[in-house]
């Protein structure tokens, strides 16, 4: 088994591998539906490779069938591994213990574990948030045994903030990415200042960060990069970190040119998932794979150099003349 640098994840105490594997594709909208048995040979092969973080929730396909695969993995495998979901977007919940607790024994079914290790709130109302009842009502389901953590899976920095300053969450996991670099200086500090653990979500910004899109590509039509790309059903920042298509392919190409020169063998999606991890406060990135070699190269982008200070620098410039003005749903 492959190795993975483990970093501890906030006030949980666990330690996670610093890529984790991301569930949601597994689960769908993010077009044609990944047949069960290749998604659980790709989280075979992210745990193969050294993962032991993984991240879903109780919406991510019909029936919970994320939670449902990545059990089923679970029960074969025999390290330990840190599985985190979320709850509140689900059909009927809202922020009352006992809604909570049904949530929870739900996940806890799918999953075929004893108590979940985190959840996260899956982008409530940032009025909910801020109304605090959610908070109690999940420390008591906590002191049923039914959780032993929990954090918020958050949409603006707005919302991270106050998490961090006003809330017991332990963790948040946000969108961060080289077309959303506004965190660096306006979040991390303060989730660094309280030991809240971060979870880096669109970690490739949608996929453009591959490098493998063109302006003319068309997304099916259960894929969320068609039908969310003006915001349409949920936040506009899940979808290309908010940035409108067109710029964000081009954007992607001139992080490629600025990056040419970084680990030659690399792809541009490893190296802006090496981006990610040369912020110290992250705690772990979560980059969805659908397939085996897509984990195992997800994997790989640990073992890179840092990038240097120069790169960093002239993706900072590249950023705050290109995009900065063009990035939605964040602020």
């Amino acid at each position: 088994m492959s190795s993975i640098p483990r970093r501890i994840l906030g006030n949980t105490n666990f330690p996670v591998s610093e890529i984790g594997f991301g569930a949601w594709a597994i689960g769908g909208a993010w077009g044609d539906e990944v047949p069960e048995d290749q998604a659980r040979e790709a989280i075979h092969a992210g745990l193969d490779a050294g993962m032991n973080f993984i991240d879903t929730a109780d919406i991510y396909g019909e029936d919970g069938r994320s939670e449902r695969i990545v059990g089923s993995v679970l029960k074969e495998r025999k390290e330990e591994v840190v599985v985190a979901t979320k709850m509140g977007r689900g059909e009927g919940w809202t922020d009352d213990e006992d809604s909570i607790a049904r949530a929870a024994e739900g996940s806890i079914k799918r999953l075929g574990v004893d108590a979940l290790d985190l959840v996260q709130l899956h982008c409530i109302p940032f009025d909910q948030i801020k109304a605090g009842k959610v908070f109690e009502n999940l420390e008591k389901v906590k002191d049923r045994g039914l959780i032993k953590h929990y954090g918020a899976s958050i949409e603006t920095i707005e919302e991270g903030l106050f998490c961090i300053r006003e809330t017991p969450c332990v963790t948040l996991q946000i969108i961060f990415n080289l077309f959303r670099q506004r965190i660096v200086t306006d979040l991390l500090p303060a989730a660094k200042a309280n030991n809240v653990g971060i979870i880096v979500r669109v970690p490739l910004a949608s996929g453009v960060l591959s490098g493998k899109f063109t302006n003319d590509h068309q997304f099916g039509a259960e894929d969320h990069r068609g039908f969310n790309a003006n915001g349409e059903f949920f936040n506009v920042g899940e979808t290309f970190a908010g940035v409108p298509f067109d710029r964000a392919v081009a954007f992607a190409s001139k992080i490629d040119r600025i990056l040419i020169e970084e680990a030659p063998d690399a792809t541009l999606a490893q190296k802006s998932l090496r981006w990610i991890l040369d912020h110290p406060t992250v705690t772990t990135v979560i980059p969805g794979a659908k397939t085996a070699d897509q984990a195992r190269e997800n994997a790989a982008a640990s073992g890179l150099k840092t990038l240097t200070k120069d790169s960093h620098d002239e993706l900072h410039e590249l950023y705050e003349f290109e995009i900065d003005d063009a990035v939605r749903g964040a602020y």
